[in-house]
């Protein structure tokens, strides 16, 4: 993922991490390390947020999933929130 990253033209999503797990066992503390790496490879500004619908209902549920990323991004602002889940989609998939 990090050497990905030095590409300036790749972004990523994060997306996926629960739809293999079972409802329940797991915590948002478990998906610390991916969503981290992930964040500080790409940033805020080629980092698009994957909400699973509908795999993520296999692991728990989107909003469980949703608020799990959420607890890993602390560190940013309203504005690099935004472009993550959202804006960087926009703008990737040419969305007005």
């Amino acid at each position: 993922m990090r050497d990905l990253a030095r590409r300036p033209n790749v972004v990523a999503k994060v997306s996926g991490l629960t739809s293999g797990l079972a409802p329940g066992p797991w915590r948002p503390t478990d998906l610390a390390d991916p969503v981290t790496a992930a964040v500080e490879s790409f940033g805020s500004q080629r980092l698009l947020y994957g909400s699973d619908r509908p795999l993520a209902e296999l692991g728990g549920g989107a909003v469980p999933w949703k608020s799990a990323v959420e607890t890993h991004l602390d560190g940013l602002s309203a504005a690099e929130r935004a472009r993550m889940f959202g804006g960087n989609a926009a703008a990737v998939y040419s969305l007005s």
